[in-house]
């Protein structure tokens, strides 16, 4: 009976995790969409940098405070409310929450927009020596900077969704980003003297909309409330104690990002679009797949601490590692194999030369290796803070920027971009390993009887996937030479007989469903 009940729960985390896990490809799909499109009317030029650099900046910040370090400390107390005090205790620290959010997020848009020169120059050193290509980057942080204060308030209303059980909508969010992004440069940046500045009024009114649309979500839960300033809230303190350590401890894989961004400033021209790209097409499974995975555990081991239950917290863990696994390792293989062949399919037109396949196939080979310590860290971390334990992602966070920092200026001579991007990777693995041994350590995560059996058919099922694709596979000329109908339906072959011949073994050895639901994996 027991192991029933416990399947049933993983079952539950395996339909949220397919809910979260289809809008977000949806909204992956339309990115990829979109870079497509700024690919084709931008290339990796100089205008192409500015707006990459003036993007990321914010998003940056936004995987800090709203998705990163801010919604792991919220959701493991606002969990607590709900399960120990009156609903109106609730919503008043949902108003108190949202007023002191706002108003710091406020003040700090409010400087940079004042001073986007100077925070320009922070991240994108190298642009200063090119006028032009630092004041369009400046301009257009203008613009993009003040998107930090809408999402992170959006964000703050996803998590609240999501501490109800409700995913789809926070899930779905993202796609008016895209949509708006695509409308932005397809129609708009005709029209205006700077093209590229179409991108950044996009994200913009991108911001807007992403938080009118959960305001009707949210109230129907009876928990949009009036934003209030409620700095001395007791609620309020905890989350803020808790967050401010966290924002290393969860955010390390995007500050090794950005440190790379800068880096790449003093590169080539190109150099930071290179990047961009590849870190677009390895986020796109890290998304999908390692972000909704943790973002269904993260309300559901708050409520097992809550309520004491040692062994469904343990077993929540190993679930969420054995699905990393299954996903991430053919996924990680097929960036690496199918790098070229991705790139071409999906960017190489207009301005996008064959020389910016060449050099971003290479960092997506070295982002994709990574995929897998991404995606642990993702689904790792939430193990301590959902235990409302801050200090040890945070000495371990510490630890893995100070060896990105090392493999960056170690490889940045010999590779280049690509040094970078392994740097990257490196620093993931170290961050993803120190994370398991801390939570094994602690006793917090026991593994689950079935591992070598598990990790017998994964990687007798990887293998004959690898070695399908590359007996499929042409080389760069004739993708090259194929126009984009002949791209698309090689590729489409290719992951299919990939994903046919991965799937196949799984099933072949005996891997049903219903063993990614029930208990042990059993």
């Amino acid at each position: 009976m027991k192991n029933e009940k416990s399947g049933k729960k993983q079952g539950g985390l395996l339909r949220s995790t397919g809910i979260v896990s289809l809008f977000t490809m949806l909204s992956r799909v339309l990115g990829l969409a979109r870079d497509v499109v700024v690919a084709h009317l931008f290339g990796a030029g100089g205008g192409a940098d500015a707006f990459f650099v003036a993007f990321k900046i914010p998003n940056f910040f936004r995987r800090l405070f709203a998705e990163g370090a801010f919604s792991q400390a919220f959701v493991p107390v606002l969990s607590e409310y709900r399960a120990q005090r009156e609903h109106a205790e609730v919503r008043l620290l949902v108003s108190y929450t949202m007023g002191s959010l706002g108003g710091v997020l406020f003040g700090v848009t409010l400087l940079c927009v004042v001073f986007a020169p100077v925070v320009t120059f922070l991240f994108a050193p190298g642009f200063y020596d090119l006028p032009d290509k630092f004041n369009l980057a400046s301009d257009m942080l203008r613009l993009t900077f003040p998107y930090l204060m809408l999402i992170s308030l959006t964000a703050m209303l996803g998590s609240v969704l999501n501490s109800y059980g409700r995913f789809a909508m926070p899930a779905f969010n993202p796609v008016l980003l895209n949509i708006c992004m695509i409308f932005a440069a397809v129609v708009v940046s005709p029209l205006l003297e700077v093209p590229v500045m179409a991108m950044a009024w996009g994200v913009l009114v991108a911001g807007v909309l992403q938080l009118v649309f959960l305001f009707p979500f949210v109230r129907r839960i009876d928990l949009l409330a009036m934003p209030r300033w409620g700095w001395r809230d007791p609620g309020v303190k905890r989350i803020l104690t808790l967050m401010l350590p966290a924002m290393f401890g969860v955010s390390v894989a995007q500050i090794n990002l950005l440190l790379d961004t800068i880096l790449a400033s003093f590169l080539v021209d190109g150099s930071v679009g290179w990047l961009y790209y590849s870190d677009r097409l390895m986020e796109l499974p890290l998304g999908v797949f390692g972000i909704a995975i943790a973002t269904v555990i993260l309300p559901s081991l708050s409520r097992k601490h809550a309520s004491q239950s040692a062994e469904a917290f343990s077993q929540t863990l190993d679930w969420a590692v054995r699905m990393v696994l299954l996903i991430g390792v053919p996924a990680a293989l097929a960036l690496v194999v199918l790098a070229s062949p991705l790139l071409v399919t999906l960017f190489q037109y207009g301005e996008f030369s064959a020389r910016d396949v060449e050099r971003a196939s290479l960092s997506l080979q070295a982002y994709g290796c990574g995929l897998v310590g991404f995606m642990l860290v993702k689904v790792l971390a939430p193990g301590y803070f959902a235990r409302q334990d801050t200090k040890t992602p945070v000495k371990v966070g510490i630890k893995a920027m100070v060896a990105n920092m090392v493999f960056n200026l170690a490889l940045i001579v010999p590779l280049a971009h690509v040094g970078l991007a392994l740097a990257t990777t490196l620093s993931a693995a170290v961050n993803a390993g120190l994370l398991w041994r801390g939570l094994r350590r602690e006793g917090v995560y026991q593994v689950q009887p079935g591992w070598w059996r598990f990790l017998l058919r994964l990687g007798v099922a990887s293998a004959l996937m690898v070695a399908v694709i590359m007996l499929l596979n042409k080389d760069l000329a004739q993708w090259l030479a194929w126009g984009w109908p002949q791209r698309t339906a090689h590729l489409a072959l290719l992951v299919g007989a990939g994903a046919g011949a991965y799937f196949g073994v799984l099933l072949a050895a005996g891997m049903r469903l219903r063993d990614l639901r029930a208990r042990h994996g059993e």
